[in-house]
């Protein structure tokens, strides 16, 4: 069996390569590594596979599938857990199988929700820069204690309530909404409504899918609903913040801080060396005018635990395609 690998980084080939070589019944699987992301233009590049392994921002529509479909693939395997980027619908009239990793390490994007909180409200990202110049001058550095701060985790999922955890164990009082809330948040929070949560909490940190309904949830509407210079964090999926809205909200200083590890026109930017290169992406150089924004580049995953996690479930999900069992993480319409 081939597999053609796309959006392939260093890392990736590192972590498939040794679950591959790690169990001697997987020797019949071939990978075929492609620096290039999946879209109409690159499918040709499937050629002579089986299986297309593609990632959060591979595009996977109608027209991409049934491309694929023509070259004989008949398995998409996602090594992440969002599927927005795939037409469901499309790929289930075309009779692929479709497979995600739904949960890998939730504690790996929990930990850097925290790291991005504690960096932006201590000012630790300023304070090194100046260090090493010099510099210890504590003027613009002044933080806050987050102890009894309240905290809004919008999602309770896995990784919303690994999330919810830490920030309990920091002493906040934690607030939580979801319409399909996770039982174990009982114990660290109170579930209430958006609006409640918006208005009430000190840091509103999103941890969704994307879905119609969660698409631009934080808007000019619910940005107005937020309680005066509260910090929004957002390592979850892009689209879920109108990035406009959030601009104007920083400008009129009624969005104290933000924190990003994900933007809604990444595709572009992400995961790529852009150091040489001219940003065309006007709003997102707007963004980092701010010195009360701080971006990271999708990399809230990107931990040895959660990358060895990724592969080993992608090969299981690869192992129930071929074997043709009932696999546990396939997506249906």
């Amino acid at each position: 069996m081939k597999i053609a690998i796309f959006s392939t980084q260093a890392y990736d080939r590192r972590f498939l390569d040794e679950a591959l070589a790690a169990r001697a019944e997987r020797r019949h699987i071939a990978l075929e590594y492609q620096e290039a992301a999946l879209a109409l233009h690159t499918v040709a590049l499937a050629q002579g596979c089986d299986a297309v392994c593609a990632f959060v921002n591979d595009r996977l529509d109608a027209a991409v599938l049934e491309a694929l479909h023509q070259l004989g693939v008949r398995a998409v395997l996602m090594r992440c857990a969002g599927f927005n980027n795939v037409d469901i619908e499309a790929a289930h009239r075309l009779g692929f199988f479709v497979a995600r990793v739904p949960a890998y390490s939730p504690e790996a994007v929990a930990e850097h929700t925290l790291a991005l909180i504690l960096t932006l409200n201590r000012n630790t990202h300023r304070a090194y820069a100046r260090v090493r110049e010099g510099n210890f001058a504590l003027d613009g550095l002044l933080g806050s204690n987050l102890h009894g701060k309240t905290a809004g985790v919008v999602g309770t999922g896995k990784i919303g309530l690994a999330t919810a955890r830490i920030l309990k164990g920091f002493g906040c009082r934690v607030l939580g909404h979801d319409p399909f809330p996770s039982p174990g948040f009982a114990a660290l929070g109170t579930l209430v409504d958006l609006p409640t949560l918006l208005a009430e909490s000190d840091i509103v940190t999103l941890h969704c899918p994307l879905l119609d309904t969660t698409r631009h949830m934080i808007n000019r509407a619910s940005l107005a609903g937020m309680k005066r210079g509260a910090m929004l964090v957002n390592t979850s999926r892009g689209a879920l913040i109108d990035t406009p809205a959030v601009i104007d909200a920083l400008k009129s200083r009624q969005l104290g801080f933000l924190a990003i590890d994900v933007y809604e026109q990444e595709a572009s930017l992400f995961f790529h060396d852009r150091s040489g290169d001219i940003i065309e992406d006007d709003v997102f150089q707007r963004l980092m005018t701010f010195p009360n924004v701080l971006v990271t580049g999708h990399q809230g995953f990107f931990t040895v635990e959660a990358m060895r996690e990724i592969a080993e479930v992608t090969f299981g999900n690869i192992d129930c395609f071929i074997g043709g069992r009932r696999c546990i993480n396939e997506v249906m319409p």
